[in-house]
């Protein structure tokens, strides 16, 4: 049976990759919420190989709170392996025409689905305490790294507030969303592309109350003003094994 993340292709900026989906996954509750950065403060912390993606000459950090079940392609998900909570620290890249995701950090509950993701996928996850409930309309998302060495928290709440919408082509709204590959850097220096495949987001307007939010502490770099907020309440995606694509230049 095909995967519902293949309903439609026609809006992807480039063609699927040719091999066949590793890893099947859902994103629910998922929260954007972006700051406009400087990509002089984002360059140290990003390969020289990839360049900084930007929306009218605009950087852009996000910090994305959600929740995730994950299994391998023909297998069931595993209770408490393969769901979980997760936020995540982010920005844009893009190489070769092929604009991608770039993670400072991403925390979540899982042992396993951590050492997974590190050694398959060079992805620089963390072990961090999370919980989650939902009151009402609101997502309380409670969440504390536990290494002390690169403490980073997030307490807040968030809710939709607005009808489901697909953001128009062009649109900061798009810009910020529709990404369709990862990029990250292996400790030999390799740089890996990950592809990625789902439906347009199904975006609502949102609104969040923070109490805490250090997730970008690490970085040094503070978050100021108001952030732009995106909620979506759920999407199907599938991700293919990651392909190295070249060497970083120091």
């Amino acid at each position: 049976m095909r995967h519902s993340a293949f309903q439609s292709i026609v809006h992807r900026p480039y063609p699927l990759a040719k091999t066949p989906w590793s890893i099947a996954q859902r994103w629910s509750d998922l929260l954007f919420a972006h700051w406009p950065t400087s990509a002089t403060a984002l360059r140290p912390f990003i390969p020289k190989f990839l360049e900084i993606d930007t929306f009218k000459n605009q950087a852009w950090i996000g910090v994305v709170p959600f929740t995730l079940r994950i299994r391998l392609r023909g297998t069931p998900v595993v209770p408490r392996v393969g769901a979980f909570p997760e936020i995540n620290v982010r920005t844009y890249v893009t190489y070769q025409g092929k604009p991608g995701v770039w993670f400072f950090s991403l925390d979540a509950t899982s042992p396993l689905a951590i050492w997974l993701a590190r050694w398959q996928y060079a992805l620089p996850y963390y072990r961090a305490d999370i919980e989650t409930q939902t009151k009402q309309s609101w997502i309380q998302f409670d969440s504390r790294r536990r290494t002390s060495e690169t403490e980073a928290a997030f307490h807040g709440k968030y809710r939709p507030t607005s009808d489901p919408f697909h953001a128009d082509a062009g649109s900061l709204d798009a810009w910020l969303t529709e990404r369709y590959c990862l990029y990250a850097m292996k400790k030999d220096g390799g740089i890996w592309r990950t592809e990625v495949h789902h439906q347009p987001w199904p975006l609502q307007n949102a609104e969040c109350v923070l109490d805490e939010n250090s997730m970008t502490a690490p970085l040094g770099i503070p978050l100021q003003g108001k952030p732009k907020l995106h909620f979506s309440k759920k999407i199907e995606v599938v991700t293919w094994l990651p392909q190295r694509i070249g060497d970083n230049v120091w």
